[in-house]
């Protein structure tokens, strides 16, 4: 019998869905706009009709199929209350009792559970990706905003309340640019792909550059694949957005790594297509922020799961993990 988990990556744009088996191969996948569903209710309806088409396409090639569960990244995600709470990028809004809603679509799986994003995507890592064989690391993922994952001792770290591990929203510069959360100076505002392109158009601004690639762009059309094609190009203004960003994000990941010890920082987001242009100078300033007991043993490292899926694997993987939990305490 072919065992199969769900995985569904909740977007403040679209939700993606996939059918992944144990090895972390998406073997169907789907999505959808999130922002088209300002009810709870016809999402639900619309992200069940489309698990269920999943399936039925699933089981035309495999009979012995056993669903094992459901697995949910999403923004402002409880892990212990199956809840999402007050999502600014979402078009539902207040505190969604979403587990609860899918165990009524679903009432024969028995495992559904949701954590954030970001949290997903570092269990990800850990079941299927780089840190397979690590206990203790950290999962940073650039795009809109800045998430990250904390694993400590081979567990995520959720925190009293289920909302451990924002480190995007540390304080980076005080009274500095304004974040998307409200606060000014967070990490986020600059080491997203939207504080990308805002250093961007400061240094445009800064240096009076009309012959930059990047001139030819308004705000709203810039994007951070802009921002790295230039660079890969040689482009000055775009090389030092990555220098500029990279000086930040590891002043932040030395904060990181005096807090967790971990034996390794995994990156993951669309920047990171920069490669070495961001690694760089990103690990130059997070070892010339460490303490002398820490330098040179903490690896950053680009993370190893596929981008196009990697939302999927890594919310299919909290069902994987809980399965694996499950096989060793019956073990024991």
């Amino acid at each position: 019998m072919k065992q199969v988990a769900i995985g569904i990556d909740i977007g403040g744009t679209n939700t993606v869905l996939g059918l992944v088996d144990q090895n972390g191969n998406v073997l169907a996948k789907d999505y959808f706009s999130t922002s088209e569903y300002n009810d709870i209710t016809e999402y639900t309806n619309k992200l069940s009709g489309n698990i269920n088409n999943l399936l039925e396409r699933l089981y035309q090639t495999e009979v012995n199929l056993h669903i094992i569960g459901i697995g949910i990244g999403a923004p402002n995600a409880n892990y212990y209350s199956g809840t999402i709470e007050h999502a600014p990028n979402l078009s539902f809004k207040g505190v969604i009792p979403f587990v609860s809603l899918l165990k009524e679509k679903f009432p024969y799986i028995q495992t559904i559970t949701l954590t954030n994003d970001a949290n997903a995507t570092a269990i990800g890592e850990m079941m299927f990706g780089g840190a397979i064989d690590m206990r203790n690391f950290v999962m940073y993922t650039l795009g809109t905003g800045v998430g990250s994952g904390l694993v400590v001792n081979g567990n995520l770290v959720y925190g009293q309340d289920g909302f451990a591990g924002e480190c995007g929203h540390t304080m980076l510069i005080p009274n500095g640019r304004l974040c998307g959360c409200g606060a000014k100076g967070h990490l986020e505002a600059y080491c997203s792909a939207t504080g990308m392109k805002r250093t961007a158009f400061e240094l445009l601004a800064q240096y009076n550059d009309t012959k930059s690639l990047l001139t030819g762009y308004s705000y709203n059309e810039l994007t951070a694949k802009n921002i790295c094609e230039a660079a890969l190009k040689g482009d000055e203004i775009a090389l030092e957005v990555f220098n500029s960003t990279g000086k930040w994000l590891g002043q932040a990941l030395a904060d990181t790594v005096h807090h967790f010890s971990p034996e390794a920082i995994f990156l993951f987001g669309g920047p990171m297509a920069a490669g070495n242009l961001l690694l760089r100078p990103t690990i130059e300033s997070m070892e010339d922020h460490l303490l002398t007991v820490y330098k040179n043993k903490i690896k950053v490292l680009p993370s190893k799961l596929v981008s196009g899926d990697a939302a999927i694997v890594g919310a299919s993987a909290l069902v994987w993990k809980n399965q694996q939990n499950k096989t060793s305490s019956l073990s024991k």
